[in-house]
């Protein structure tokens, strides 16, 4: 590396000169000439330039937050418009991102309709497809409207302009990382495309104060494909997931200027298109009359919002030297270490048992409030006992075998006896015994109650 350019500089006056000299020859003074950096050629390159009276700085407190350019406003999508925060933010730049066929196109197809109803023209830009099949879809979903345009290019110059040419009220580009500049290098998909295509659309939309959607794909691993640098440069971003297997769909805020991240919308795909799911309650519970074993309810908390979870649980002999471990919704590390909790403090064995631990409706526990549902499954499937259908538990089981109180317990109760649970087992047992002693009391009180009432 080039080493910095030298010079010598007076600490008394200021005076420089390209060596060293052991008397200032401005001031006189001796001793006073030391070493010093020059500066580099951007600071000598760089003039600050006059700023106008629009673009002056002002103080915070003279910003107006209740004006237009800083509230939202809704969708017409209410789950959307949960995750975004209440709504959409004039100005705003949302990555939207997901897996092939997970129904990205089609969400935001029915926002552009809804929000073409409610605020006017919206821009709707497909560099993936046609105009007509754009227009194929949006008659099968009923997302028809006279305000609602399309456009289907991969320049970017060309999109900039449709823009100029609609005066939209929002822009929604599917997606980013099939629009290319002639400005950039490499083919589109390329980090410096998406970058130059990303910074530019964002800008274009920060100084006319126009909301912006864009779709981003993902990797094999589920993260944002592209450069690092797209997530920086939008405000929002969201990740829309689900199985293809099932109908039910998610939509979570990773990144959010603009309201929380710990927010949750559900969606459910149907025939025609994508309809919102406001109570998904019923959705993660089994349909069966009769209480079977290997069964328990949780209440998981997905942001703000409290769901139902069923979780179930199936012990099989086995012969083979090393005992599978299969889960499905739940983590594998999570069910292994509550195995040990449960051989240890609880006298169970599973050294010579297959464990299969599952989730109902294709959903997902992450938090570890779900501990105490997954050991009372456990513990159930493997004694032959059932749990009643009234009884919900949720708390955190350490390895000392105690149970730990959850956060928003509140919620999770009034949620609990919303939906007609009697009994709840949490951290008031304290011990994994005392809440395996409670689950089985109370089942077998409940199956004397249903063979009283049969004879």
């Amino acid at each position: 590396m080039a080493r910095a350019q030298l010079n010598y500089r007076c600490t008394e006056c200021g005076w420089t000169t390209a060596k060293w000299v052991g008397r200032c020859g401005e001031c006189q003074e001796w001793g006073t000439v030391t070493e010093t950096a020059a500066p580099t050629g951007v600071l000598r390159a760089l003039k600050p330039v006059s700023i106008d009276a629009a673009r002056a700085a002002r103080s915070i407190t003279a910003i107006d937050a209740d004006s237009d350019t800083a509230t939202h406003w809704p969708s017409g999508i209410a789950e959307f418009d949960r995750v975004l925060g209440g709504g959409i933010v004039p100005g705003a730049a949302i990555l939207l991102s997901g897996e092939p066929g997970v129904g990205k196109s089609t969400l935001l197809l029915e926002v552009a309709s809804r929000a073409a109803r409610a605020r006017s023209r919206v821009l709707y830009v497909s560099a993936e497809e046609s105009v007509s099949q754009v227009r194929m879809r949006a008659q099968r979903t009923g997302a028809l409207h006279d305000h609602l345009y399309l456009a289907s290019e991969t320049d970017l110059a060309t999109i900039v302009g449709q823009i100029d040419a609609v005066d939209p009220q929002l822009v929604i580009v599917d997606s980013v990382q099939t629009v290319s500049s002639s400005n950039g290098e490499g083919l589109a998909g390329g980090p410096s495309q998406v970058r130059e295509v990303a910074s530019t659309l964002i800008r274009v939309a920060k100084d006319r104060n126009l909301p912006l959607v864009l779709v981003g794909h993902v990797t094999k691993d589920g993260s944002i494909a592209g450069p690092r640098l797209l997530e920086h440069l939008v405000d929002v971003v969201c990740q829309f997931e689900g199985d293809r297997q099932t109908a039910l769909r998610f939509v979570r805020a990773l990144k959010n200027r603009f309201g929380p991240t710990d927010e949750v919308g559900c969606f459910e795909m149907t025939g025609d298109g994508i309809a919102e799911v406001a109570d998904p309650s019923g959705l993660f519970l089994s349909r069966s009359t009769t209480p079977v074993s290997g069964t328990c309810v949780t209440v998981a908390m997905e942001g703000r919002r409290p769901l139902p979870v069923e979780v179930q649980a199936l012990i099989v002999k086995s012969s083979a030297p090393n005992p599978r471990r299969v889960t499905n919704g739940v983590d594998a590390s999570r069910v292994a270490m509550l195995l040990a909790v449960l051989e240890r403090r609880a006298n169970f064995t599973f050294g010579d048992k297959d464990v299969y631990v599952s989730t109902v409706g294709g959903v997902r526990l992450t938090e570890p409030g779900a501990d105490l549902a997954i050991a009372l499954a456990i513990a159930s499937a493997s004694n032959e006992k059932p749990i009643p259908h009234t009884l919900v538990a949720f708390g955190e089981i350490s390895l000392a075998g105690e149970i730990r109180p959850v956060s928003s317990g509140k919620q999770r109760t009034a949620e609990a006896a919303r939906l007609g649970f009697v009994t709840r087992v949490d951290a008031e047992s304290q011990s994994i015994r005392e809440a395996l002693r409670v689950a089985f009391t109370v089942g077998a009180t409940t199956r004397e109650r249903e063979l009283d009432a049969a004879f």
